[in-house]
C-alpha cells in the first residue's frame, strides 16, 4: 500500500510540476508575443511618419520650384492651357485643377432648380420635373462653361 500511494503521490507530483512549467512557459509565450507586437506597431508608427516627412518634403520642393518657376516665367516662359514650359530646366508641369468644375456645378445646381421649377409649375407625374431637370442642367452647363473658359481651366 505504502508503495502504491507513493506512486501515486510521485505520479501527482510529476503532473503538477509539469503541469505548472507548462503554464509559466505559456505566459511566458504570450508576454513574448505581445511584447513582439508592441515593438512591430512602433515600427510600423515610424515608417509612417517617416513616409509622411518624405511626402512633405517632395511636397516642399515642388512647391518651392513652382515658386521659382512662376518667377522666372517674366520672359522666359510660354504658358498654354494649364502647362508651364520653363527655359531654365525644361520641364513641363501640368497645373492640376481639383474640385468640380464650374460646368459640373453650374449642370448639377441648374438640373436641381429645373427639377424643383418643374414640379412646381406642372404637377403630372413628374413629367415636369423630367423636363425641368433637363433644361436647368443645360442652362446651367453652359453658364458654367463659359466661368471656365474665363478661369482658363477650359478651352
Amino acid at each position: 500500500m505504502k508503495k502504491i500511494f507513493a506512486i501515486v503521490a510521485l505520479a501527482t507530483a510529476t503532473t503538477l510540476a509539469s503541469c505548472g512549467n507548462s503554464a509559466k512557459e505559456d505566459a511566458l509565450a504570450k508576454q513574448q508575443a505581445v511584447a513582439a507586437i508592441k515593438d512591430s506597431l512602433k515600427l510600423d508608427s515610424f515608417k509612417k511618419a517617416e513616409v509622411v516627412r518624405q511626402q512633405q518634403l517632395v511636397e516642399q520642393k515642388h512647391q518651392a520650384e513652382l515658386a521659382a518657376a512662376r518667377r522666372s516665367s517674366a520672359g522666359s516662359s510660354y504658358s498654354s492651357s494649364g502647362s508651364t514650359t520653363t527655359s531654365s530646366g525644361g520641364t513641363t508641369t501640368a497645373a492640376r485643377k481639383k474640385g468640380w468644375s464650374s460646368a459640373a456645378k453650374g449642370a448639377a445646381i441648374g438640373a436641381g432648380a429645373g427639377a424643383l421649377g418643374g414640379v412646381l409649375i406642372d404637377k403630372k407625374d413628374g413629367r415636369g420635373a423630367i423636363i425641368g431637370g433637363l433644361a436647368g442642367a443645360g442652362a446651367g452647363y453652359l453658364i458654367g462653361r463659359e466661368r471656365d473658359k474665363k478661369s482658363g481651366r477650359a478651352n
